[in-house]
């Protein structure tokens, strides 16, 4: 079973959107939550070209947004932990996230989760960005697993098109990010109104 980290298990749109607005500030860019809203996107580099940033000053939005980003500190969604603690006891569990490895390390331990995944992909390791199947594969491959074995639980439009390209079933979940009505209309194979309802949905295959 394989599960996002940013608004499937994480409720980090708050600290997000306060990043990305000190770096839009910084970068003199006229952007506001509206904006965001409009535009977000996992792939933050869609969200710069929206905001009309040059690619040559990616590296500094970046940096900007990180240098930001560190003094938050987003809670767990209701009943995550319950869940993948629930979850692990039945099943293999790997983490696709488009967050960077050494913030999303560092979240892990903090919320005593590091141990519970026994693959773990994020923005670094893999060649394309969501919906870009590569990350998913790569956790596959990880986990030595096949892709009709698998589910994907993200919160995302482009977590389901990832997983359908893997060959994945896609689960989608509602978060606090600002993608209710696009994941609707994705149509994942099953579509949650929380994290919490998410194991009653799932049967072990031995």
């Amino acid at each position: 079973m394989l599960l996002d980290w940013d608004g499937t298990l994480l409720d980090s749109y708050a600290a997000d959107s306060r990043a990305y607005l000190a770096m839009f500030r910084e970068m003199r860019i006229d952007w506001g939550m509206a904006e965001l809203e409009r535009h977000y996107s996992p792939d933050w580099y869609q969200v710069y070209r929206a905001a009309g940033i040059p690619r040559p000053k990616w590296g500094r939005a970046d940096r900007l947004w990180r240098t930001a980003y560190r003094a938050e500190c987003p809670p767990l969604l209701p009943g995550a932990r319950a869940v993948v603690r629930l979850l692990q006891r039945s099943f293999v569990l790997g983490l696709v996230t488009s967050g960077d490895r050494t913030r999303v390390g560092r979240q892990l331990r903090e919320f005593g989760l590091a141990n519970y995944f026994a693959a773990r992909v994020c923005s670094e390791d893999a060649s394309r960005k969501k919906p870009h199947p590569a990350p998913l594969k790569l956790a596959l491959e990880r986990l030595e697993a096949r892709p009709e074995e698998c589910v994907y639980v993200g919160d995302a439009p482009e977590d389901v098109e990832m997983a359908r390209r893997a060959g994945v079933r896609p689960i989608g979940v509602f978060g606090p990010f600002p993608t209710a009505d696009r994941i609707r209309a994705a149509q994942p194979d099953l579509l949650l109104r929380s994290i919490r309802d998410l194991p009653k949905h799932l049967h072990r295959r031995d």
